[in-house]
């Protein structure tokens, strides 16, 4: 049942609220990790684990928060995250240690794993469908909004205050959105949800973190390092054998057959494909753009904003011309737009000025709201009433999954690439390890080289070697996107057959408050 009046985009605003948090968060700290290392004396490793342990907590609470929250009630779940993402965004602003920093990123990724699929769940219970696309737009747009966002904010406030400012700022946000929630939005539930499903809740949680782990860990550790084979390969088996039992039950936590509909599966794999895009290009990004075009953390964020007038721009068009065309070409349209602007991006060159960067990013951004947005609005179309938490918690963790999935093997190949033309030769061996590790290591090689000459050939050798493998990360990311559009193209039913779901009648097991 749809909220009538103006109060369900005022509960919209309350979401994208909270989302920006979610979004700038992610990105947030990659600009404090020096500053954390040098305050908290932080080892090499716990600012791996500081990073790591908010993503695996994240994607493996998606799939059983959105269950309960098909089953206790969305709204109350969601007011539950967005607290305890408060609570440990203040407690890491506090805290002392690397050890406690590492326990409230832990916690911020219990929150931000319940928050991020019951906050997509409940839209399908507050708008209808015809004004479903433009709020699955403002979602998005929310999200993606804080990616650049994150070494925007978080370099002015390392520039202006303490290190714990970058958690302390979520806190405001949360607490407004939260409030925001309770007044604005109505509870949904579906009364007939299964109970907690035990054995898959362990199967599922264990399989994503084994799983999550070991692509994470990947690149820095070796894809031949036996404990990133065995995480990978537990966590294979696991998420197999937990797919293997929710065959088995009448009600599932994860209905696989969900993936029968060619519809939902095809938008579910372009959304996935949009989310490995933007992470793959966020990715290898700043770096070039700080490193190879000499930007500071500040201006680099700035250097980002093309991407999100882009995606701003592909929503806006989305929502006029879905009506006339449905989703499905749209969504072609999005991916062979993606494929267009990542193959320019791959066309880069060390001594480009940012004005060629700024065009591709824009044609990437567009790309990337022409699909994200109709694809996921199909996705929320194709989720029976009854299954919008469980839907929804499955299609984010997927999205999240191959984010993480897509950063690990893009940054494994830029890291061959990079190793394999950098010219090393006369170095000592320690400095030499350095500058292979990464862009940044030669550029801190360089700075402490004695002869300006040997300094400047390093750089320009690393500088070239990196763009040499950020143009062979996003060729790749350009020819998925060709493939995709080809099959979606193939695959995917014409419009007529799409016709979003929630033009039926309401399931009778679906109970909205108002």
């Amino acid at each position: 049942m749809a909220v009538h009046g103006s109060r369900r985009w005022w509960g919209l605003g309350a979401l994208a609220l909270s989302l920006l948090a979610l979004g700038f968060d992610l990105t947030i700290l990659n600009v404090a990790l020096a500053t954390l290392s040098a305050d908290l004396n932080a080892s090499t490793s716990q600012l791996q684990w500081i990073v790591d342990s908010y993503v695996l907590v994240f994607a493996a609470l998606l799939l059983p928060a959105g269950l309960l929250g098909d089953r206790f009630g969305r709204k109350r779940l969601l007011l539950v995250g967005m607290a305890v993402f408060g609570l440990a965004s203040l407690g890491g602003a506090l805290a002392d240690s690397p050890g406690s920093v590492i326990v409230a990123r832990a916690f911020m990724g219990i929150g931000a794993g319940i928050m991020m699929p019951l906050s997509m769940s409940i839209l399908p219970a507050i708008f209808p469908p015809h004004e479903r696309t433009r709020a699955v737009a403002i979602w998005s747009a929310s999200m993606a909004l804080g990616l650049p966002l994150g070494p925007l904010l978080g370099g002015w406030l390392l520039e202006h205050f303490w290190w714990g400012s970058i958690f302390l700022i979520n806190v405001p946000v949360v607490a407004v959105g939260a409030i925001a929630v309770a007044v604005l939005l109505p509870e949904s539930r579906d009364t007939s949800a299964p109970r907690l499903d035990v054995v898959g809740t362990l199967l599922s949680v264990s399989g994503l973190t084994g799983l999550v782990y070991g692509i994470t860990e990947g690149p820095a550790d070796g894809w031949s390092d036996p404990l990133i084979i065995g995480t990978i390969g537990a966590g294979l088996v696991l998420l197999t054998a937990f797919v293997l039992w929710e065959r088995r039950l009448a009600q599932p936590m994860m209905d696989v057959r969900l993936f029968q509909d060619p519809a939902f599966t095809w938008a579910v794999i372009a959304g996935t494909l949009g989310t490995v895009v933007m992470a793959g290009t966020l990715f290898v990004l700043p770096q070039y753009l700080q490193v190879v075009q000499g930007n500071g953390v500040f201006d680099t964020g700035l250097r980002l904003i093309p991407m999100l007038l882009g995606l701003m721009a592909g929503g806006l068009a989305t929502e006029r011309l879905t009506a006339r065309t449905g989703h499905k070409p749209l969504i072609v349209i999005g991916l062979f737009l993606l494929a267009a602007g990542l193959g320019w991006g791959a066309l880069t060159e060390t001594g480009d000025a940012y004005s060629s960067t700024a065009m591709w990013l824009s044609v990437l951004g567009v790309g990337v709201g022409l699909t994200m947005i109709p694809a996921m609005d199909v996705v929320l179309a194709r989720l029976p009433d009854d299954q919008a938490g469980r839907g929804s918690g499955l299609v984010q963790t997927l999205r999240q999954t191959g984010g993480a999935l897509g950063i690990a093997g893009l940054g494994s190949l830029l890291s061959v690439v990079y190793r394999d033309r950098i010219d090393l030769d006369g170095l000592p061996a320690e400095a030499a390890g350095t500058a292979r590790d990464s862009i940044g290591g030669a550029a801190a090689v360089a700075e402490r080289l004695g002869p300006p000459q040997s300094a400047s050939r390093l750089l320009a050798s690393a500088q070239d070697a990196y763009v040499h493998g950020m143009n062979a990360a996003l060729a790749v990311c350009a020819l998925g996107a060709l493939i995709v559009a080809l099959l979606v193209w193939i695959f995917q039913p014409p419009p007529e057959r799409a016709r979003p779901a929630a033009d039926s009648p309401e399931s009778d097991h679906e109970h909205v408050a108002s």
